[in-house]
């Protein structure tokens, strides 16, 4: 074999040897690094430790981002197997249940930010009460919104039935029964439009009744641990105006 060979031979094997210590560094230096990353991971303090109001900010900001088609939220499986485990909601959301409100979408939020009760007509029953008294005492979620929407159908049916003597079938007449109660209170104002009216009193009867919830809501309210508000999103615009 020629000297030139041996030599060529010899580079390349030095190449290798260089090639293969350079993997060896930078796989050390990841196993070095990955339980550093994993402590300061756990370490980390949950999303939802912060205030009220630090919580309404981050979700009408991301209603901006909504309506002007610039959605942060694309991809929804990041952090998946990291919620498996735990999960810590920035605000819990008692919305209608109508198929056009998706509160995840419209305050642009990941899975795992939001803690949604949905019920047509989003009054505040024992069921949806207790789901909030969860959010906050089990989660530490510091934020409720009562999320109405225009042209609610269920309040439309509480001003026929209140009205219009309408009988509804099913279990739909119970339904409306404690919607009832914001269509009669609009009404006293004589507004020009009744059902706006009537939305969102029936908004602002929500935000009463959790304020006043003992024997856990009202404590924290009051306490200023968590707080309560009231929103309305528009069907033809995507907007959450607070009420």
């Amino acid at each position: 074999m020629c000297d030139r060979c041996s030599l060529k031979g010899l580079g390349h094997e030095l190449s290798l040897s260089r090639r293969h210590l350079l993997r060896g560094s930078a796989a050390l230096a990841t196993a070095t690094l990955a339980p550093l990353r994993s402590a300061s991971a756990q370490n980390a303090a949950p999303q939802n430790t912060i205030s009220p109001d630090e919580a309404l900010k981050r979700i009408m900001d991301g209603n901006a981002r909504y309506t002007a088609n610039t959605s942060a939220n694309q991809d929804y499986s990041v952090g998946r197997a990291a919620r498996a485990t735990a999960q810590h909601p920035i605000a819990a959301i008692l919305s209608c249940a109508d198929s056009r409100v998706a509160p995840e979408l419209a305050f642009d939020q990941a899975p795992g930010d939001l803690f949604v009760v949905r019920l047509a007509g989003n009054f505040v029953n024992d069921d949806g009460l207790a789901s909030l008294e969860y959010a906050v005492k089990i989660l530490n979620t510091p934020l409720i919104m009562v999320l109405g929407h225009s042209n609610c159908g269920a309040v439309d049916a509480a001003i026929k039935v209140l009205n219009d003597g309408a009988t509804l079938p099913g279990h739909l007449q119970q339904l409306v029964r404690d919607i009832k109660p914001a269509v009669a209170a609009a009404q006293k104002e004589k507004p020009a439009n009744l059902l706006a009216a009537s939305i969102t009193q029936n908004i602002r009867n929500g935000v009463r009744r959790l304020e006043t919830a003992k024997p856990i809501l009202a404590d924290l309210v009051q306490a200023k641990k968590i707080k309560v508000v009231g929103a309305q999103y528009d069907l033809a615009t995507g907007k959450i105006a607070l009420v």
